[in-house]
């Protein structure tokens, strides 16, 4: 048994969490998605994009998001749904 195993064992005798994936909380987001339909959050540490709102417009119409300084932040399951319909489009 080497050094770290030892460890490991004595900090399950103790009583301390060894799984690092318990310890882990769910991140919670503080920009929301600019998308009407949509609840989740455009952080960019949660995968979050910021669209222009013409290409905002071309996916979810005229009123289906809301504006930020001029751009749309949208969470990433939004973004891949623009980039998805947006992807047989040749735009060079």
């Amino acid at each position: 048994m080497g050094f770290k195993a030892k460890a490991r064992k004595h900090k399950a005798d103790a009583g301390e969490i060894v799984d690092k994936k318990a310890k882990k909380a769910k991140k919670e987001g503080e920009i929301p998605c600019g998308i009407n339909s949509c609840d989740n959050f455009a952080d960019k540490s949660m995968g979050g994009r910021s669209l222009s709102i013409d290409n905002a417009i071309d996916v979810w119409g005229e009123g289906g998001y809301t504006q930020r300084k001029g751009r749309v932040r949208v969470c990433k399951s939004c973004y891949r749904k623009w980039k998805k319909d947006n992807k047989s489009e040749d735009t060079y």
